[in-house]
């Protein structure tokens, strides 16, 4: 079995996961993954994640000419600067999952990290998680939002839309887009509650025994 045929069955694999748990619904949310000659596979536009096609899945030249496969997601845009500004990025999940959506319309949160140190899990998959702005869907000033955080950040959250995660391989930017929709969730059901957070002396101990980028 080729690289891409294997790559086109694991998106399926992954994408149906998160569709049957509820992480996406309809036709929302999209996936992509780099594979070993710089070429993409992206989910396609207006596809569902829980009834996926691997032999319609998009195949894209590293240029972005589509090579086989349906039409690709229209937040290709958003996508691409994941991979053009981090160059260790394998994958990129881009979900509308309700927590995260709803964590994104809260007064008061940290637009410079939207998730408050809850748990340690949460720093260390994630780092800091950058809120943008809203955009229309396929709006590419969203790949540009993204590129003006040069690399710095491996998760965003799309106010009123939802949250874009890249990770070294499919599976790592799967269980990184997992862990935000938890943590994302703990802070939406203890908002403005007295609650125990992390301190930053304990902060502190988890990024340095993990490696976490902080900036």
């Amino acid at each position: 079995m080729s690289e891409t045929t294997q790559a086109r069955e694991k998106i399926t694999q992954m994408a149906k996961s998160m569709f049957d748990r509820g992480l996406t619904h309809g036709s929302t949310g999209n996936v992509s993954m780099r594979l070993s000659d710089g070429s993409l596979l992206v989910t396609p536009t207006g596809s569902s994640m829980g009834f996926l096609d691997p032999g319609r899945i998009s195949h894209l030249s590293e240029d972005g000419t589509l090579l086989s496969g349906d039409k690709p997601t229209k937040e290709m845009p958003l996508h691409s600067a994941f991979y053009q500004t981090r160059a260790a990025t394998g994958a990129v999940v881009h979900l509308h999952s309700c927590h995260s959506v709803a964590l994104s319309l809260l007064p008061g949160i940290d637009p410079d990290n939207v998730l408050p140190p809850l748990t340690a899990y949460g720093i260390m998959q994630l780092g800091k998680v950058k809120l943008l702005p809203f955009f229309v869907p396929g709006d590419p000033e969203m790949g540009n939002a993204v590129r003006g955080l040069a690399g710095t950040r491996s998760a965003v959250l799309l106010a009123n839309h939802g949250p874009v995660v890249a990770g070294k391989d499919l599976e790592a930017a799967v269980f990184a887009m997992e862990e935000l929709e938890a943590n994302a969730r703990l802070a939406v059901l203890l908002h403005r509650l007295p609650v125990a957070s992390l301190t930053p002396d304990q902060i502190s101990r988890v990024i340095d025994r993990f490696d976490v980028d902080w900036t």
